[in-house]
């Protein structure tokens, strides 16, 4: 019980000196050593600690908006030459469609590729030629047919919108190695996919995790420009609302917009000096340019080329995880439901040469070893026509390969019929991909959770089986 009367006696100059100048240098010190310029080596949510070695550090998802087609990418099928233009021999499943044409081969070539010998089509020479880095996966199956419902399972494990994206939930999963730019990046070429931007939203996990869009361009990302005169002014504006937002926080329940919308004015404040340099190119090297296809007179060619070798630069400053989507050729993506020649040729046309040099050069410069590459569509096609020439969506049996980040390069894992429509061994299932790429970035599929709902959620949900098969 204190005593009314009772006053402390007042401090010292010496003393006040004394507690000023230490309270102040701690201040200082902890910033510092929260700086990986200074005293800290990474972020502090990068400290998280993984469930065991990793084999990469990164990812770069390679999206193939629309489904391209296995038997005319990385699954041949001679069955379809031997019966071009009759009636397919086997029960078929109602598609999408239902205009369930004749047997329809391949317009293009498959051949053997590198020393591993795995067959690649002639409509993707540029990937063929670093077959012996991927580990190709014939038996890939999708719960889902109709493109908005394949997306968010693919990107989300979920087939309804709402969920984390498998880049939000690997960002909160693992932290972030860069200060100045998202752990979670989606490199857009123009086309967002159906489903809109739920395919790389945070969900239910603290807003921080979501996807930053860049667009192409100039200008990719909003208000980037300062808009007060000096840096000081500006710098005076933060620092006010971070005040005004902290006193709010203090009598406020907790509330992961505030807290989100604190951390995402000081990266802001951050990206205006490092997105710049990221988007300068003027220090990459002309054979660089070239081999991505930055010179090529085709513009899907080039916006394709700029976003593979912007992947590169942004993993090598630290980011997580980048998505790439596809850019716009004038067709619709790579859904051919028709004149399937044309437009998976010039689908074909805009991403191979980008993908195959960004797949060279991560190796020469010793960073596929330590990033996972992933290229996927949500579906692949039906092996006989829609109509005369387009095939329909099949969710049954496609492809999709991995690369780099302790992947077993010139593999080919699981098959599907003489059709190329169902899987038939080793089926694989979208949470299995996932299972699997949480594994070689360290985290284990069943302990990565979060709770929500009054229960424990998971990218995988209650499925998932890490491909041990693939792995080097």
């Amino acid at each position: 019980m204190h005593c009314r009367r009772f006053v402390p006696p007042p401090l010292t100059r010496r003393e006040m000196l004394i507690r000023c100048a230490n309270g102040f240098g701690a201040v200082a010190l902890s910033a510092l050593l929260a700086d990986e310029r200074f005293g800290g080596s990474v972020l502090a949510d990068a400290t998280l600690r993984t469930h065991h070695p990793p084999r990469a550090d990164s990812v770069i998802f390679l999206y193939m908006d629309g489904g391209p087609s296995q038997v005319d990418t990385f699954d041949p099928k001679p069955r379809l030459e031997r019966e071009h233009g009759e009636p397919i021999k086997m029960k078929v499943p109602a598609t999408q469609f239902n205009n369930v044409g004749k047997v329809m081969k391949s317009p293009w070539a498959f051949r053997p590729r590198g020393q591993s010998g795995i067959p690649v089509s002639d409509l993707l020479p540029h990937i063929a030629e670093c077959v012996d880095d991927l580990a190709v996966i014939r038996s890939m199956t999708s719960n889902f047919s109709e493109h908005t419902n394949a997306n968010y399972f693919l990107h989300t494990g979920h087939g309804q919108q709402g969920r984390p994206s498998m880049g939000a939930w690997i960002t909160y999963g693992l932290g972030s190695v860069c200060r100045d730019l998202p752990g979670f990046v989606v490199l857009n070429g123009g086309l967002i996919p159906p489903g809109g931007l739920d395919n790389f939203n945070s969900g239910f996990l603290p807003a921080t995790f979501q996807g930053s869009v860049f667009r192409h361009g100039k200008a990719p990302v909003a208000n980037l420009e300062p808009r007060e005169k000096t840096p000081g002014l500006q710098r005076s504006k933060l620092d006010l609302l971070r005040r005004l937002d902290h006193q709010a926080k203090a009598h406020l329940p907790a509330s992961d917009a505030l807290e989100s919308a604190i951390a995402n004015y000081e990266l802001a404040f951050r990206m205006q000096a490092a997105v710049p340099e990221l988007l300068d190119l003027s220090g990459e090297t002309e054979a660089t340019k070239r081999l991505y296809g930055l010179d090529s007179d085709y513009e899907p060619t080039r916006i394709y080329a700029t976003q593979c070798l912007l992947a590169r630069r942004l993993i090598e400053r630290g980011v997580r995880f980048v998505e790439v989507t596809c850019p716009n050729v004038g067709a619709d993506r790579w859904d051919q439901h028709s004149d399937l020649r044309t437009g998976h040729q010039n689908n074909a046309r805009a991403t191979d040469q980008p993908i195959g040099a960004l797949l060279k050069d991560l190796k020469s410069r010793g960073l596929l070893e330590r990033t996972l590459v992933v290229w996927a569509g949500e579906f692949g096609r039906t092996p006989m026509a829609q109509g005369s020439d387009g095939r329909d969506h099949n969710p049954f049996g496609f492809s999709i390969w991995l690369a780099g980040g302790g992947v077993k390069g010139g593999t080919v894992y699981g098959a599907t019929d003489e059709y190329g429509y169902f899987a038939v061994e080793n089926k694989v299932e979208i949470h299995d991909l996932h299972a699997t790429m949480l594994h070689l970035l360290g985290l284990d599929h069943k302990r990565l959770t979060y709770r929500f709902g009054g229960r424990d959620m998971r990218l995988t949900d209650v499925h998932g089986e890490v491909i041990h098969a693939i792995l080097a």
